[in-house]
């Protein structure tokens, strides 16, 4: 008898480690279907924004290519400029300047930064962002393989990005645009979604290294700036930096140019080579672990980390780092161009007529609309921020703390004071980095105290912004992704608005649009004082909503 028993096991050993490879993707069809259904409204904005916003550029790219041979070859001059080449893309596109090979030299960088932001997020979503909130120990208790939800997020990642590529392939002919072959629209179209797929590759590969949702997309969007920062340094200087870059690589396809489709092939190779690193470290850690080891804290606390501020500050502080550098850095790079504005604009008379809206000189127009960019990008700070509260209830981390003598008030405050003096911090941080760039560009010294001025007179958009999110966080906690449509529709009806010559109306349902465009306008302080009212009362009515309301631990 003993012997039977002994001999099933080792005849059955061999079968149930084939079955059990074989089964290692049991139940990603079922894991992707629900990805497409939990993402039914955020994937296909992110898709929907981003064509729209390469669509918004036709005009404006139509215009940076004029017939007259001279006005031609002025705006060459203006666009090879150093600081131009940074903030754009190779000059190799301006060798045949026409309006489609403009338009690809001014978006197809912008275009992939949105693209792996897209990418990173879908993917750290339904990957560590579930693990960490205990959705992803839930459902591998069920029929479902060891890389299962991994390939369902890529998956859901390379959809849509591939839905991307194809309406832009699709609808850039059909613009009128001068010189967009269909030929070269596919190929723009395509780099997008190369792109796309290079840094949901990335984002698989970090979500394997840290136990924590912020960490790993902060990870994953450093390369993303930090392929961009070599992109820029490359077509400015060494050409080399550039092929270090994915981004270098998607700019070098040279769409509506020599249209070459080989730049592609290295970016399939990264996207292949990162998400196979991905699938190979994930086999390496248990659930909700990850393969770095945690840090090992300080013997005993702070005192700051005894109290809910300074608790607040602690959680919030890598993402007030990221976005300081990120906000120093892009006014830098805006300031760095304020002396060459005239020179610039001056054969885009609408573009010109749309900026001097604001009133004041050329220079000051440029910088107030530039203004408007910086606060909506603090702005996106101030919502991550103020909803840290939702993220810290639903992983079950508020019910302990609220178990104490701490107040529902006071914890979610201490929140909020991290959020709006935070965002303010890094608004004005970009504010400096703007003013100090600008002035040594425009040899203009009283720059930096205007524009100072000009980022603070926002402070009270912020706040709204952040009032907004706490409301929803207090009253409808499961529908709070809605604050993130105040900066976007804001920086589309303050920006865009602008060259789209849409209705002033629309502009003033936003928060930034009720703020005086300094320095080119007149300070005016009855609609910064109304704004801060405002946000006082959404802030006071979404923390007695939480207050009155049930914790949600799901």
């Amino acid at each position: 008898m003993s012997t039977v028993t002994d001999a099933a096991p080792r005849t059955g050993a061999v079968p149930d480690q084939r079955r059990s490879a074989s089964h290692a993707l049991a139940g990603t069809g079922a894991l992707f279907r629900f990805a497409l259904r939990r993402d039914r409204v955020r994937l296909p904005a992110w898709v929907l924004a981003t064509f729209l916003f390469t669509l918004s550029s036709v005009q404006k790219a139509t215009q940076l290519a004029p017939d007259d041979p001279k006005k031609s070859a002025d705006m060459v001059k203006t666009l090879s400029g150093p600081a131009m080449l940074a903030m754009t893309g190779p000059e190799h596109y301006l060798s045949q300047l026409t309006p489609a090979s403009a338009l690809c030299m001014l978006m197809l960088g912008y275009g992939a930064i949105l693209t792996g932001l897209m990418s990173v997020l879908t993917v750290v979503r339904h990957t560590r962002a579930d693990e960490e909130s205990n959705i992803a120990e839930l459902v591998r208790s069920g029929v479902v393989g060891r890389h299962a939800t991994l390939t369902a997020a890529l998956a859901a990642a390379a959809g849509a990005n591939l839905l991307l590529g194809l309406l832009l392939a699709a609808a850039l002919p059909g613009t009128g645009l001068d010189g967009a072959t269909a030929g070269g629209a596919l190929l723009y179209g395509a780099a997008h979604t190369v792109v796309g797929l290079v840094f949901a590759g990335v984002a698989a590969v970090t979500v394997q290294l840290s136990a924590h949702a912020r960490a790993v997309s902060g990870m994953a969007l450093g390369v993303l700036g930090a392929s961009y920062a070599l992109r820029a340094a490359g077509d400015v200087g060494t050409d080399a930096l550039s092929w270090m870059s994915p981004i270098g690589w998607m700019q070098r396809t040279y769409p509506f140019v020599d249209n070459h489709w080989w730049p592609l092939l290295p970016g399939l190779a990264l996207a292949v080579v990162a998400a196979a690193a991905g699938y190979a470290l994930s086999t390496r850690r248990d659930v909700g672990a990850g393969i770095l080891p945690p840090r090992l804290g300080r013997p005993s606390a702070s005192e700051a980390l005894t109290r809910p501020l300074g608790f607040a500050v602690r959680l919030h502080r890598g993402l007030f780092a990221g976005f300081s550098a990120a906000l120093l850095l892009l006014g830098a790079m805006y300031g760095s161009i304020l002396g060459d504005v005239d020179d610039m604009l001056k054969d885009l008379d609408d573009v010109r007529e749309a900026i001097a809206k604001a009133g004041g000189t050329l220079v000051e127009s440029f910088a107030s609309t530039v203004m408007l960019v910086v606060a909506v990008v603090a702005s996106l700070f101030v919502v991550m921020a103020a909803l840290r509260p939702r993220s810290e209830e639903t992983a079950g981390r508020v019910e302990p703390l609220l178990a104490t003598g701490l107040s529902r008030s006071r914890w979610v405050g201490s929140h909020l004071v991290a959020a709006l003096g935070g965002g303010t911090l890094v608004l004005l941080l970009g504010a400096l980095g703007l003013g100090l760039a600008g002035a040594a560009s425009a040899g203009d010294g009283d720059l930096v105290v205007q524009l100072l001025g000009a980022g603070l007179a926002y402070a009270p958009a912020l706040w709204v912004t952040g009032g907004v999110a706490v409301l929803l966080f207090g009253w409808a906690p499961r529908a709070t992704a809605l604050a993130w449509a105040v900066p976007a529709y804001g920086f589309v009806v303050g920006y865009l608005g602008k060259l789209l010559d849409l209705p002033g109306w629309l502009n003033d349902l936003s928060p930034f649009g009720h703020v005086p465009q300094l320095p080119a306008a007149e300070l005016r302080w009855t609609p910064m004082l109304l704004l801060t009212l405002v946000a006082a009362a959404l802030v006071v009515c979404g923390v007695t909503g939480f207050r009155r309301r049930d914790l949600d631990t799901k």
